[in-house]
């Protein structure tokens, strides 16, 4: 089987834990770093105020601070390697420093290893207080590599179908679709893949009739009445699509690298990555470059 290697965004919150199990399920051969951001303040506020000794000792305290949140910083990359291990992946940590946008700095990442795969689970890399539309999606928009966001928490249906599931992708005729099909041939060998066309008014090009350049069929949907924007519309079809095959992973193709286009309008992968209950990939468009 075919190694990839895989950056995976950790944080030692629960999200990060289950992203590091699904990835492990989902790619089992590959080689992974497991990626820690350390940002700004660069320490936990009870590591600062156990270093706090007063104003006129400040240089000696952010001196404290650097060495103590950059020690921390390595054993919570080290814990998350651990986990990794233990899953079975040959994982290695690996401690960024960063002062914000990590979704930049993930796209960095991505073509500085030349890694295959950015993972990411949709509220694991900012803490507590994240949510999917801020940092995993600043990744995906960002990171010229596909993404797979995990999303938390998984169901026990949606977890055992991580071992052997079948992967959906999402079909519209569009050169996007074309590089998600790809992506989906060349991350997930041995795997049964299952391309499906949802028809509607706004659809981009499937009333050609045109299959995939790497063959196979087509099923078609149709997109159900309704009321909200198309892109969620596709994406509920999808998702539906995925719930009834116990499909392991959906693999949806990005139109675009315009974050406020694809957040605001409502897009068929963003919509995707916002409400489909399991693991989802956005793939670039080829040689599309981060914005």
């Amino acid at each position: 089987m075919m190694t990839i290697d895989v950056i995976v965004g950790y944080d030692g919150s629960p999200a990060s834990a289950v992203a590091i199990d699904a990835g492990a399920a989902l790619f089992p051969q590959a080689h992974v770093w497991i990626t820690h951001l350390w940002t700004p303040p660069f320490a936990s506020e009870s590591l600062r105020r156990r270093l706090w000794t007063g104003i006129a000792d400040i240089n000696s305290f952010i001196e404290a601070i650097e060495r103590e949140g950059e020690a921390d910083a390595r054993r919570l990359a080290e814990r998350g390697a651990r986990l990794a291990r233990t899953a079975g992946w040959n994982a290695e940590p690996l401690v960024r420093r960063t002062y914000g946008g990590e979704g930049l700095c993930f796209a960095q990442l991505a073509q500085d290893l030349d890694a295959d795969l950015v993972i990411v689970g949709s509220r694991g890399l900012g803490g507590a207080h994240a949510v999917l539309g801020s940092v995993s999606d600043m990744v995906v928009h960002y990171t010229p590599r596909p993404v797979l966001v995990v999303p938390h928490p998984l169901l026990t249906t949606e977890q055992a179908a991580l071992a052997g599931g079948p992967v959906l992708i999402g079909w519209d005729g569009s050169p996007g679709a074309e590089a998600a099909r790809a992506a989906a041939t060349r991350l997930f060998p041995g795997r049964d893949l299952i391309t499906v066309c949802v028809d509607g008014p706004e659809t981009a090009s499937p009333a050609d009739g045109r299959p995939p350049a790497q063959g196979g069929t087509v099923e078609r949907m149709e997109v159900a009445g309704g009321h909200g924007p198309h892109g969620r519309a596709v994406a509920q079809e999808l998702g539906a699509c995925a719930r009834s095959r116990s499909a392991a992973a959906l693999v949806v193709g990005s139109r675009g690298r315009s974050a406020a286009r694809e957040i605001l309008t409502g897009s068929v992968a963003m919509a995707t990555l916002h409400h489909a209950q399991r693991p989802v990939m956005v793939v670039p468009r080829p040689h599309e470059e981060s914005v």
